[in-house]
């Protein structure tokens, strides 16, 4: 199995639980092809997916076809990683406490968001990082001061808060197994007009006393994480946790529905559902708009798999980015007294180091 027929696999093992043409087709190759498991755990692995696949060949009978060293190794990991989530889910538990206990209630975004409302039938088939939360911009640094009183610091090599940033450094209590980042904005300044930190926390429900996205909102945030943020959407990537996540989603959400509504947004959203239409395989739940824009992504996303060139450039427009990324920090520095300041700290931190 080549990278992309590896790539293609996991994304159709991961919907075996709810799409039944994808178990069947995925039943047959586990009973007549030799399936590459070294690739299969190392590309799945790569993407925070390895947990998510075991739990859809548990819940399909399907482990049956597997190695029985494989099974032992799928259930260990999916063991840690469940242990892991039910300590987040208490440290988020802990979050909200102390917050509402001084009039602040933060909207949990992204993975812990997702562990809370219950997306997932078993959490350990969620990989999560940190423990992300979004606040308004009156309460942002007040939480702030209340984690850093509760012994919360800013992790090691963090640079300080950089203005205009979505988010403050990660935050960590030395007793706790996640980091914590408090949110004021979800993604980028050019599509804060569309969706912001106002329009968010206005659609939140309540979950047993927790605050999360609304459904559209968790589907719009799990293909902003990775086409905005993660700049997918400018080298023709797809994460295989933001694909699962937008999976589980489509379920509740009419997906072309959701996304309509948007006009600068639309265009990245809209290629990433098409991408996750392609990978699971034409489901009828991500539907999306077919456009010149979408049958281009979706043709450079196919190349990019199997061609190494196409990787390379990859790295370039990544390196590109990302100094484009600071040459607009200098730029600005010469206008904004904070963010001059921002940069004059960081110089002396990489110069002290």
């Amino acid at each position: 199995m080549n990278y992309k027929e590896t790539f293609f696999f996991i994304a159709k093992c991961l919907t075996i639980s709810l799409e039944e043409k994808n178990r069947d087709e995925i039943e047959l190759l586990l009973k007549t092809t030799d399936v590459d498991w070294d690739n299969i755990v190392k590309v799945s692995t790569s993407h925070y997916a390895f947990p998510a696949i075991y739990c859809n060949f548990k819940r399909a009978d399907f482990l049956k076809y597997l190695p029985s060293d494989l099974v032992e190794y799928m259930i260990h990991i999916t063991n840690l990683n469940r242990d892991r989530n039910i300590q987040i889910l208490q440290q988020a538990q802990e979050l909200n406490s102390l917050l509402l206990a001084n009039n602040i209630r933060p909207v949990f975004l992204k993975g812990t968001g997702n562990l809370l409302e219950g997306l997932y039938e078993d959490i350990g088939e969620r990989m999560v990082g940190d423990i992300d939360f979004l606040l308004s911009k009156k309460d942002f640094f007040k939480a702030i001061d209340i984690l850093k009183k509760d012994s919360y610091s800013i992790e090691e090599n963090q640079l300080g808060f950089l203005p205009g940033s979505r988010h403050y450094p990660k935050l960590v209590k030395q007793e706790n197994i996640a980091a914590v980042e408090i949110h004021k904005e979800v993604t980028i300044e050019k599509y804060r007009g569309e969706f912001n930190c106002k329009t968010i926390i206005a659609d939140a429900q309540l979950i047993n006393n927790f605050s999360v996205l609304s459904f559209e909102n968790q589907l719009l945030l799990s293909i902003i994480a990775s086409q905005i943020n993660d700049y997918g959407f400018n080298i023709k990537n797809c994460s295989l946790r933001n694909a699962y996540d937008v999976f589980l989603l489509s379920k509740k959400v009419d997906t072309k529905k959701t996304i309509s509504k948007f006009t600068i947004l639309k265009k990245p959203l809209n290629c990433f559902l098409a991408n996750c239409n392609l990978i699971f395989g034409d489901l009828e739940s991500l539907d999306y708009f077919k456009t010149k824009e979408s049958e281009y992504y979706l043709k450079v996303f196919n190349k990019s798999l199997y061609n190494r060139k196409s990787n390379l450039k990859i790295n370039f427009k990544l390196i590109m980015i990302n100094l484009n990324r600071r040459f607009a920090i200098v730029c600005k520095s010469v206008f904004n007294r904070e963010i001059r300041k921002w940069l004059l700290n960081t110089i002396k931190r990489k110069i002290r180091i």
